[in-house]
């Protein structure tokens, strides 16, 4: 589902270049759980955002579902994300002057689908979720937990075959983090979605089936559970 390969990513500053991934190889199958861990600045973020195509790299290659991400221009990546990836972000991103329900709708509306679909789909997803009773809410009315789980919904709607979370339960308490994971791995499971998610949590990352780690911008360890 996911290849990359000789991926590299650098900054350039005014007095010197900073190499964030210096040559990255693995690949990741279909319905694999996987978190991605490492220090702060060992470039897991970085990783995240090229497999998402928020940002490309300097060399080197990735593919989603079989197709090269890395020579597309911003529409074309725009279309193909709206396809294949779902994306839930350590600080919700949800839009404020939406509702939960709307903000849930929001993919499927941004690819021309039928709005009474759409709704449908919202309105099952938050159920899965918990929040069914908080559908009309708007996001600064949710607690966290709350919008992390619309995020999370939201991030199921077109029901894409590649979900990637960054440090999803980073801004959580532990009993939210803990409801959330377990969202996460059913959404998953029901769904049939790979899963890639970046962590420091060493506890939450054994509930992957495996752990791609990171250290100075290298591949240190990839380890199976």
């Amino acid at each position: 589902m996911i290849r990359v390969s000789g991926l590299t990513k650098s900054i350039s500053t005014a007095t010197h270049r900073v190499d964030i991934l210096k040559g990255i190889n693995f690949e990741i199958a279909q319905g694999e759980f996987v978190a991605i861990m490492g220090a702060s600045g060992s470039g897991k973020s970085t990783l995240l955002g090229l497999l998402a195509g928020l940002d490309a790299p300097t060399t080197g290659k990735i593919l989603l579902d079989g197709e090269d991400i890395t020579g597309l221009d911003e529409d074309s990546m725009a279309v193909l994300r709206g396809r294949k990836v779902g994306f839930v972000f350590q600080s919700y991103n949800l839009i404020p002057t939406l509702t939960a329900e709307e903000n849930v709708m929001l993919p499927l509306e941004l690819a021309g689908g039928n709005g009474s679909a759409g709704r449908k789909r919202a309105r099952e997803l938050l159920d899965a979720v918990g929040l069914s009773d908080r559908r009309d809410h708007y996001p600064v009315q949710l607690s966290g937990g709350e919008q992390q789980r619309v995020a999370l919904a939201r991030a199921f709607t077109a029901k894409p075959p590649i979900l990637l979370a960054d440090e999803p339960t980073g801004n959580l308490d532990s009993q939210n983090g803990k409801h959330v994971l377990d969202l996460l791995i059913q959404l998953n499971q029901s769904e049939k979605t790979t899963l890639v998610l970046v962590t420091h949590d060493q506890t939450l990352a054994t509930y992957a089936s495996r752990r791609i780690i990171l250290r100075d911008g290298l591949i240190v360890g990839d380890e199976r559970t």
